[in-house]
């Protein structure tokens, strides 16, 4: 099987951005004071191909996989954890249900790649590609096979989805190291600021886990474009859910990032179609220390900094209420022609 890139268009519309700016402007407001949710809002009307911005059937997308890396001890917790977490989504427990509780989002979790076999759920998405990566530090996590079959199974889990906005989150034990040798080998960011404490390493264990990763580096070194460090050192869950944002930009439809992991699955696909980053809007900046650079190195302004690093998707949807207040500043907000209050011209 070979992935076949989806068809991105860019959002720019010379006409349709002066409209927009022109609409945010004259708002009873001075220019630029509603801040970043004017930039949110102009997007969202670009997205839209609309002044009038609406949103329908949000999702919310959690892609669980397991890493062989666990086996290297990179993790504060042990392999078990991934698959007793997507137990506990299921069962309605997690912190991600209690917000898409809250959002009124629909919650799936895809089962990309667990080490481990779940019974049909309602809320289940079963896509598995196979019971975790390879351990990268001694093999390549996934076959180009497997690869490609993870990108095309986000890209129809996303086409089968109603909507038009998507949050992106994921589960799965060590995929902090994933995303970490992913960063470092697509940028020119160090190993070591890339990689962070993930679960809450000691020191100790924060360095034992930079040794494991360079022996993946090292491992790979003819590993350079974003499909072979995906397959070389990547996720099921991350190439899965690259496979699905791309898919979401080519339907127009608005990509909420979640942390670093959901962060380096956008740099992955931006890396395969730069227009991809259009359509997403990065919701918080993760505690997790690599998660900064990524987010200067795609030139992303976060909504939230809340010191978090729990993933699951929680920063996307904790960011949601923002990105609704951008769209009903636009839509019912009073001109200041329309409301009869004179402006700083008079």
């Amino acid at each position: 099987m070979t992935f076949a890139l989806p068809a991105i268009e860019p959002i720019t519309d010379v006409r349709l951005e002066a409209k927009l700016r022109h609409k945010i402007d004259h708002k009873t407001k001075p220019v630029g004071s509603l801040g970043q949710l004017e930039d949110i809002a102009l997007q969202l009307g670009l997205i839209q191909r609309s002044d009038v911005v609406s949103f329908k059937d949000p999702q919310m997308l959690v892609f669980a996989g397991d890493h062989g890396i666990a086996a290297d001890g990179v993790s504060a917790f042990p392999q078990e954890v991934t698959v007793q977490m997507v137990g506990n989504m299921l069962a309605g427990g997690a912190a991600i249900n209690v917000l898409a509780r809250q959002h009124g989002f629909h919650l799936q979790v895809v089962d990309a790649g667990v080490a481990a076999n779940f019974d049909d759920h309602p809320h289940l998405i079963k896509k598995k590609v196979a019971h975790g990566t390879k351990n990268c530090t001694k093999a390549a996590a996934m076959s180009g096979d497997e690869l490609h079959t993870a990108l095309q199974a986000g890209a129809d889990i996303v086409k089968s989805l109603p909507g038009n906005i998507i949050a992106f989150g994921e589960m799965g034990i060590a995929n902090t190291s994933s995303a970490a040798l992913l960063l470092h080998r697509l940028t020119n960011i160090t190993l070591k600021d890339a990689t962070g404490r993930g679960t809450g390493l000691t020191d100790p264990q924060l360095l034992h886990k930079r040794k494991v990763l360079m022996l993946a580096v090292l491992r790979h070194p003819d590993a350079v474009d974003p499909l072979q460090v995906m397959a070389a050192m990547g996720g099921f869950e991350i190439a899965m859910m690259t496979g699905a944002m791309l898919q979401a930009a080519s339907q127009r439809r608005v990509i909420l990032v979640d942390g670093f992991i959901a962060g380096a699955a956008a740099l992955v696909a931006q890396g395969l179609s730069p227009q991809v980053l259009h359509y997403m809007v990065f919701c918080h900046r993760s505690a997790e220390r690599g998660h900064r650079l990524l987010l200067e190195h795609l030139k992303a302004r976060p909504l939230l900094d809340l010191d978090m690093r729990l993933g699951e998707g929680t920063g996307a949807l904790l960011a949601w209420p923002l990105v609704q207040s951008a769209a009903r500043l636009m839509n019912e907000m009073a001109s200041f022609a329309s409301a009869g209050v004179s402006n700083k011209d008079g």
